[in-house]
């Protein structure tokens, strides 16, 4: 009988061990367990399925439970409360994380803990209809925004033997989405049991992260050879003391990025503006005028799905593509965007809608990767970390902008992809002379570090 009670539990056991030990065996391989990346990929992986968890919960509150026209006022009072003052406080973060390099791995276990435990307070919130939701969705924010910009930091401090930085990049990006594939369904049933429970499922993920953080190697925790990096690209960009140390320094003083870096931000904004709005206005679109015979719930799920994988595809992709000509690639992308938009628009209809949403999200993984290949080329490892910082501070913030676009557009699907058309052209056209030149003239800038 003990015999049969082992094997059973063996039976059950096996599984769960198994599947551990594969998704052990895929983040540690080519040396990312010996270097300590294995960690963060794992860890990355906790980050996306909390934050999915807190989504579906926001969404199923603010969103899918009232009526259209209430629910369009309830996310644009959400904006104005969570994300208007987010944008004020992201270009903070940044700089004041640059100043605590020391800590990086109890900055990371801090935005963890402090998520858990906001989770928790929206728990309450969405039980009781209490106006903390703002609030405390706003404070899940900052400590999203503080991990990532603290992530973007870790990354070079754990790069195994010949392994480049957007390879690693790309190996985390992946983990991370695909963790948020895997709980974003779960978080939908226990939606189902009741609101309040996939923050409880975010508690204890974010939980079990708080533990994690502090399982990386102490060597993120240095700041050896760092410093801060300023998002210009030439000696006439520094003005002031800068300038002035500058000129009279013995050696090149300017902490620089380089144009091509710039050009590539340009882009980059414009398609994660793309993003936000895509987000919004399809959201309010396909729940007022769903895809042909499905549930408006089936028809986001289905833009989300092509979304996500269109993303996916573009990190491996973009891992395989990384040495080759990153500006010609974002280059390309973007208009292919552009012109996907354009035919959506002119020819709008549920497929359509679906490819956009594909096409968006492998350009946005793409590009952003072609966007690090380019600050790991022409930014000094000196500021390296801290450009990465203050890039993504400015995507966050063209993402929060296209949101609020495509909340306050007319629910109209032509007018809205036209919108969406402009954006990318916009960005497209403003970028394209630059990283043509760069790409052109070979340019590896040779940025000079203070």
């Amino acid at each position: 009988m003990r015999g049969a009670a082992r094997s059973v539990g063996r039976a059950l056991h096996l599984p769960v061990t198994g599947t551990a030990r594969g998704i052990r065996k895929a983040t540690h391989a080519h040396g990312a367990g010996e270097s300590g990346l294995g960690k963060l990929i794992e860890l990355h992986a906790v980050n996306g399925a909390g934050d999915v968890m807190i989504t579906v919960a926001l969404a199923s509150t603010v969103f899918f439970s009232v009526p259209t026209d209430e629910a369009r006022g309830r996310v644009a009072l959400y904006l104005a409360i969570t994300m208007a003052p987010f944008t004020v406080l992201a270009p903070v973060i940044g700089p004041l994380l640059d100043r605590l390099p020391h800590g990086r791995r109890a900055a990371m276990a801090a935005s963890m803990l402090a998520r858990a435990l906001l989770a928790l307070v929206v728990s309450g919130a969405v039980a009781g209809g209490g106006l903390e939701l703002y609030p405390a969705a706003l404070g899940v924010l900052v400590a999203s925004k503080a991990y990532g910009v603290v992530r973007s930091a870790v990354v070079p401090r754990l790069l195994p033997p010949r392994f480049s930085l957007v390879k690693a990049n790309s190996r985390v990006t992946l983990a991370g989405l695909l963790a948020t594939g895997a709980a974003a369904p779960i978080g939908a049933g226990l939606h189902a049991i009741g609101d309040p429970w996939p923050l409880y499922g975010a508690f204890v993920i974010f939980v079990a992260g708080t533990f994690l953080s502090f399982s990386l190697p102490p060597k993120v925790d240095s700041a050896k050879g760092e410093d801060v990096a300023l998002l210009a690209a030439d000696e006439e960009h520094l003005h002031g003391p800068l300038r002035k140390q500058a000129k009279e320094a013995k050696r090149p003083g300017l902490r620089t990025v380089g144009p091509a870096v710039t050009h590539a931000l340009g882009a980059n904004a414009a398609l994660r503006c793309l993003s936000g709005f895509l987000i919004f206005f399809l959201a309010f679109l396909l729940r007022e005028h769903p895809l042909t015979g499905e549930s408006a719930a089936v028809s986001l799920g289905i833009v989300g799905v092509a979304a996500g994988a269109g993303n996916a595809l573009g990190t491996a992709v973009g891992s395989w593509l990384r040495s080759r000509a990153p500006e010609i690639i974002i280059v390309t992308v973007v208009a292919v965007v552009l012109g996907t938009a354009i035919v959506a628009a002119l020819f709008f209809g549920a497929f359509l809608v679906a490819v956009l949403a594909a096409v968006a999200g492998f350009a946005q993984a793409l590009a952003k990767l072609c966007l690090d290949a380019l600050i790991q080329r022409d930014v000094p490892e000196l500021v390296r970390t801290s450009a990465f910082a203050r890039s993504e501070t400015l995507l966050q913030v063209a993402w929060v902008f296209g949101g609020a676009v495509g909340i306050v557009m007319p629910l109209n699907g032509t007018l809205g992809l036209v919108v969406a058309a402009a954006i990318v052209a916009a960005g497209w056209l403003t970028t394209l002379r630059g990283l043509l030149a760069s790409a052109r003239h070979g340019t590896r800038t040779r940025p000079r570090v203070a």
